[in-house]
């Protein structure tokens, strides 16, 4: 099975991630961010994959370091998890609607860490800081070396746009992570490497 375990600790956050990519069993996800533990939990769900974090930090301050941290922890244990990357599809892509909310998301395990983020979220005084979705996602690719594309077509409501992000990004992923029979014990590059 493609699992993975990291433990992160810093002066500012302590992020505990297990993951495995062949198991759908129910993640146990404890960030003491709500919003992220949701959209965490949609994610997993989507990805059809077990996650169990454990997180929590200086969000006294505010939530950008452990939603930073939280990024590089996941990608870094999805490049782990992935191990030879043998017999992946690669790529995946989805178009996923939440309510009034469209969200196109478009990657590639490409061992480039690369993203374009085009989601315009409206600023509010009070609860999650949507902004740190995108810190989130540039944690992820640089520490996952993947290329991701997240465009929303659609969308009013904050929370819509966040659940259509995250939920695209699992369905896609999950795409991209099933392996392809045909090239079960094969790299999927023509240069025989990601």
């Amino acid at each position: 099975m493609r699992k993975a375990h990291i433990h992160r600790k810093t002066f500012e956050t302590d992020v505990d991630i297990e993951l495995n990519l062949d198991s759908s069993k129910k993640s146990s996800i404890n960030t003491t961010i709500p919003f992220m533990d949701h959209m965490l939990t949609l994610f997993s769900a989507h990805a059809g994959i077990y996650l169990n974090i454990k997180a929590k930090g200086d969000t006294e301050i505010d939530d950008h370091h452990l939603v930073e941290d939280m990024g590089i922890t996941l990608g870094q244990v999805f490049k782990q998890a992935l191990g030879d990357k043998k017999g992946i599809v690669r790529y995946g892509h989805f178009l996923l609607p939440m309510d009034e909310a469209l969200a196109y998301i478009a990657l590639d395990i490409s061992g480039r860490p690369f993203l374009s983020y085009e989601a315009k979220i409206e600023f509010q005084k009070t609860g999650f800081n949507y902004d740190l979705i995108q810190e989130f996602f540039i944690a992820f690719v640089n520490n996952a070396a993947i290329t991701l594309h997240i465009k929303m077509m659609k969308g009013r409501n904050n929370h819509h746009i966040a659940e259509s992000i995250f939920k695209g990004f699992g369905r896609a992923l999950a795409i991209a992570i099933s392996i392809n029979k045909k090239i079960k014990n094969k790299i999927p590059s023509t240069k025989g490497s990601i």
